[in-house]
C-alpha cells in the first residue's frame, strides 16, 4: 500500500511526540483513532513503524527510514498550499514559535501581532519554554535561542544584541542598605535563575555580580520580574523588559552591564520553504526593532 499524505501526517506526528495522547493532541484527534491509523498504515506497509513500551512510541529502523519522505512529503505539501493559497503576497496558514520566557513575554507579543495585522490569514503560536524547543522533533517551525547551537541540523541567525542590569524598587532601595559597589550586594536579597534548572551558561547572569545565594529564584523572567516589583530584592534584567516595570530602577548601571545576543533556529530542510523564510525574515526584523524601542525607553 502506497501511503496517502493524511497516513503520513498522523505518522509524522506520532513520531515527533511520542506518545499517542501526545500526538492525537496536536492533530485534534482521539488517542484512540490516532493508534488504529498506526496500526492500519503498518499493516499497509508491512512493516512495523515503532517500538512500543510504556515509555512511548521509539522509531523503528523501517520508522526512521519512512520519516525521510514523511518530511519531504510535508515539505512538498507546505509549498504546494503556499502556491496555491497565497494572495497578493499574503502569508497563511500556522507557525509555531519557540522562545525564552522573556522574549515570549516582552518582546514576540508586539512583534507577532504586527505580523499578523499585515497578514490576516496567518495563525501564530508561541511556546514559552525554559529551555530550548526541539525543531528536530519539530516542536516548532523555529526556535528562538540564547546562544547558537554546536549539534543539529539546523540554520542559525543572529538577530540582535540586548542589554541587562541590576535592577530593584524604590520602596527596596529606600528601606534597606545603600547598594554603592558590587561588594554591598552581599547584604542584600538576590532575586535570579534557580541555579540547577539554568539550562544556557548565557543565563547565568548573576555569577556576574559574585552574589553566592539567589533567596528568591524562579526558572521565569516574568516570575523573577514579579518578584523584583514585590520589593523583594535585587535581580538581573532585560532592559527591554523595564518599561513593562516602570517601578523598578537601575542599580549600579556603570559597575554592571550585560551584553547577550538573541538567535533564530530553523530546521535545515526548511529553506526551501518560502512561507517559512519570509515570515522569519519579518520576524528578524520585527524583534530588531521592538528590542531598539524599548530599550531606548530605559
Amino acid at each position: 500500500m502506497e501511503p496517502n499524505w493524511d497516513d503520513l501526517r498522523v505518522f509524522l506526528a506520532v513520531a515527533r511526540a511520542e506518545s499517542l495522547s501526545a500526538a492525537g493532541r496536536a492533530l485534534k484527534m482521539d488517542p484512540a483513532t490516532v493508534g488504529r491509523r498506526i496500526q492500519r498504515l503498518e499493516e499497509g506497509l508491512g512493516a512495523a513503524l515503532f517500538a512500543k513500551s510504556p515509555q512511548g512510541y521509539a522509531l523503528s529502523d523501517d520508522g526512521a527510514r519512512l520519516l525521510v519522505h514523511a518530511e519531504q512529503a510535508e515539505q512538498a505539501v507546505s509549498l504546494a498550499t503556499e502556491e496555491a493559497g497565497g494572495k497578493a503576497g499574503q502569508l497563511t496558514g500556522s507557525i509555531r514559535i519557540g522562545a525564552p520566557d522573556g522574549c515570549a513575554n516582552f518582546l514576540l507579543p508586539q512583534v507577532c501581532t504586527a505580523i499578523c495585522d499585515s497578514h490576516p490569514g496567518l495563525e501564530v503560536q508561541i511556546v514559552a519554554q525554559p529551555r530550548v524547543v526541539n525543531l528536530t522533533r519539530r516542536e516548532a517551525d523555529m526556535a528562538i535561542a540564547v546562544s547558537p547551537p554546536d549539534t543539529g541540523r539546523l540554520t542559525v541567525q543572529k538577530i540582535t544584541d540586548y542589554r541587562l542590569h541590576l535592577v530593584a524598587s524604590r520602596r527596596y532601595l529606600d528601606r534597606n542598605d545603600p547598594i554603592d559597589s558590587l561588594d554591598r550586594l552581599g547584604a542584600h536579597r538576590m532575586v535570579g535563575y534557580i541555579p540547577d534548572m539554568i539550562f544556557d551558561k548565557e543565563l547565568d547572569y548573576l555569577s556576574a555580580t559574585g552574589a553566592e545565594r539567589v533567596e528568591l529564584s524562579s526558572n521565569s523572567v516574568a516570575v523573577q520580574l514579579n518578584f523584583l516589583r514585590q520589593h523583594a530584592g535585587v535581580g538581573i534584567v532585560h532592559d527591554f523588559a523595564l518599561p513593562f516595570a516602570p517601578g523598578l530602577i537601575k542599580v549600579l548601571p556603570e559597575a554592571l552591564s550585560l551584553t547577550r545576543s538573541f538567535y533564530l533556529l530553523r530546521h535545515a530542510d526548511d529553506r526551501k520553504v518560502e512561507r517559512l523564510t519570509r515570515f522569519a525574515a519579518e520576524l528578524v526584523d520585527g524583534l530588531k526593532r521592538e528590542v531598539a524601542r524599548l530599550e531606548a525607553l530605559t
